[in-house]
């Protein structure tokens, strides 16, 4: 893995270290997440996050443990930072830390007072619902820690305040129970009971949310620490609260050899390879209905579009094949009238979308290819007819194939069906309606994927074959625009829409893509959409180009595809740029350099389309990731 770690320039200056976020998960949809410099930034920030029946119905429970060092010389300092609604920063303990390192995928800070050197390591336990905190003397003796554990219990998106009751904290034997959630266990465990009052998110305050919460001190552990090697260990964890998890130092242990395992799995060729493996894992996770991908951390649930999208690279480029056959699977069983569920986070399925369904017939076709798996063609085949059926019949939304050019067009009043499916106060940003130009190059190709599904298991393609002569000639004939490039959309309310966006893409990336590619347009798209981590989401001299994906709720919404970077578009660009005969050599070293900058050792969601395309959004997005990963290795 590229080493990631900072000293104390960086870690004690809260306008840096502040904005560079650790991501630990334990492989159900729940985490522990927080800053370099240990400030809480943002309301989703603790270090037990419980994932509930799908990743997305998340609660916060442990918020913190807040390090308090008394010293030989009887002086107390405390190593915890925080920020209150007042605007004061206290404690101060970011200015102490000598140095913080992801060190084998795990958070590891070190704090020196004087000479004496305090570490913390953190490690989450994969598959359950469980985090381990360790603290150990590195330099000195003599030492009194004491933990202080900050305690909430609410929905991951919202806050609690001390006009309510507070937690419920039952005492046991070595630490606590917390509103029969979950339960604390360390040593020394000593009962206190306090509001912290005004509790400040930055994050949140730029984001235009409520941006301040009550949390409640519960109590401390503690012990002595009297040689360099003590240690001071605490559990935390939810679900089935008498099974207590394996001692901290195991726990931690476990998952620095985990976290090797699975880069071994995905045998990468460099040490980019080897970060962007271990950074995918965090994505997949296992759900009572099998596996299943968080879409991005830390507020995402899982998204068809999303998982399907990202397939290639959370499972065929990281050795987890097996895995991902029992995905396809789980998924085909969400069909309905031709259309694939997109399980929304607000849990319910819902169908609100037009190219799930068309990234999925992809993700099947590159799982048969690059593994030979035609049991698993000659399972799924029947359902992808079933797919071209129902929509040559017409679907929801408007979906459907015109019989006059063999294109899908779509379109219901309120919605937006496409990937760019930002609304603002419930009106579509960019509804697309007609026939986008992405939708139709996966049309395209998952027919051709399903005539070639069909050829190698020996069965009928059913009307895939016909309706893919008809569809292909028409996109060639009908999506060159005399811009120079292909529309964005035809036959849409106002016409055919040349906006210039990186959709088209598709259109020369895809295995079976419509069109071969076109040197001049790539260029074009090159000059004026590239930015270090990836293409704009519409060129910037476009009527309606926002350029800062900055500001309330409805100023990002608006912004989200309006010039946005999208670095998952970098997998499509990559993948065109490579057909039309060039190298891509140096195209992911924007990518590569910001895996240490913003959400560490991943890649983010979105990014400013303004220099220097700050990063925004999710900091940890799992299609970012994977297309980064697949596109440098496939």
């Amino acid at each position: 893995m590229i080493p990631i770690g900072f000293g104390p320039q960086v870690c004690g200056d809260l306008s840096v270290g502040a904005t560079r976020e650790w991501l630990l998960t334990d492989g159900l949809g729940g985490y522990a997440m927080g800053t370099v410099a240990g400030l809480r930034t943002r309301r989703y920030h603790a270090l037990l996050v419980v994932s509930g029946d799908v990743p997305a119905s998340r609660h916060v429970g442990l918020v913190s443990l807040d390090p308090v060092v008394t010293l030989p010389s009887g002086a107390q300092v405390r190593l915890a930072t925080h920020e209150w609604a007042s605007g004061a920063i206290e404690p101060k303990g970011h200015h102490l830390i000598e140095r913080f390192d992801l060190a084998d995928g795990l958070p590891r800070w070190r704090w020196r007072i004087g000479d004496v050197v305090i570490e913390r390591e953190i490690a989450m336990v994969h598959g359950r619902p469980a985090v381990a905190v360790v603290h150990r003397l590195i330099a000195g003796e003599g030492v009194r820690l004491a933990l202080e554990a900050i305690c909430t219990w609410r929905d991951a998106h919202g806050e609690r305040r001390a006009d309510g009751p507070p937690p419920r904290v039952i005492p046991t034997a070595d630490g606590a129970v917390v509103e029969q959630a979950y339960r604390m266990a360390g040593p020394g465990w000593s009962p206190a009971g306090q509001w912290w009052r005004g509790v400040h998110h930055r994050e949140e305050a730029a984001r235009g949310l409520t941006s301040e919460e009550d949390a409640w001190y519960a109590g401390r552990f503690g012990g002595t620490l009297d040689t360099p090697g003590d240690t001071l260990e605490v559990l935390a964890w939810a679900g089935d609260l008498d099974d207590r998890p394996a001692p901290a130092a195991q726990v931690v242990a476990a998952a620095r050899e985990r976290h090797w395992k699975v880069i071994a799995a995905a045998t990468p060729a460099d040490p980019v390879d080897a970060t962007l493996a271990l950074a995918a894992d965090a994505f997949v996770v296992r759900t009572s209905a099998g596996p299943d991908v968080v879409a991005g951390y830390p507020w995402f649930g899982a998204w068809s579009r999303d998982t399907m999208t990202s397939y290639a690279g959370l499972f065929l480029a990281t050795g987890r094949a097996q895995e991902g056959r029992e995905l396809l699977r789980g998924y085909a069983g969400t069909l309905s009238r031709g259309m694939l569920a997109n399980t929304a986070d607000t849990g319910s399925v819902e169908y609100n979308t037009c190219d799930a369904t068309m990234w999925f017939l992809h993700a099947v076709d590159r799982h048969v290819a690059l593994t030979g798996d035609t049991d698993l063609a000659a399972e799924l085949l029947p359902a992808l007819r079933g797919v071209v059926d129902a929509h040559l019949a017409g679907t929801r939304y408007g979906i459907r194939v015109d019989p006059a050019d063999g294109l899908v067009t779509q379109g219901s009043p309120g919605e937006a069906l496409t990937w760019m499916d930002a609304r603002v106060y419930g009106v579509p940003v960019t509804p697309r309606a007609g026939k986008p130009v992405e939708v139709n190059a996966l049309w395209v190709n998952g027919l051709a994927a399903i005539v070639d599904l069909a050829a190698r298991v020996g069965q009928d393609p059913g009307a895939a074959a016909s309706v893919h002569t008809q569809a292909l000639a028409s996109f060639r004939a009908r999506y060159p625009c005399p811009a120079g490039w292909l529309y964005d959309v035809l036959d849409g309310p106002g016409g055919n829409d040349m906006s210039l966006r990186p959709n088209q893409l598709l259109a020369w990336s895809l295995p079976h893509a419509p069109l071969e590619p076109d040197e001049s347009a790539l260029r074009t798209i090159g000059a004026a959409l590239m930015t270090p981590l990836g293409p704009r989401s519409l060129a910037p001299d476009s009527p309606g180009f926002t350029g800062n994906h900055r500001g309330t709720p409805a100023q990002r919404d608006a912004a989200y595809h309006q010039g946005t970077v999208w670095p998952w578009t970098m997998g499509p660009y990559a993948d065109a740029v490579k057909k039309a005969g060039r190298g891509i050599g140096e195209l992911f070293t924007g990518i590569e350099s910001h895996l240490p900058e913003f959400g560490l050792a991943s890649v983010s969601e979105t990014a400013d389309g303004y220099a220097p395309h700050v990063a925004t959004g999710c900091p940890f997005q799992g299609w970012s990731v994977a297309e980064a990963l697949r596109a440098r290795r496939f």
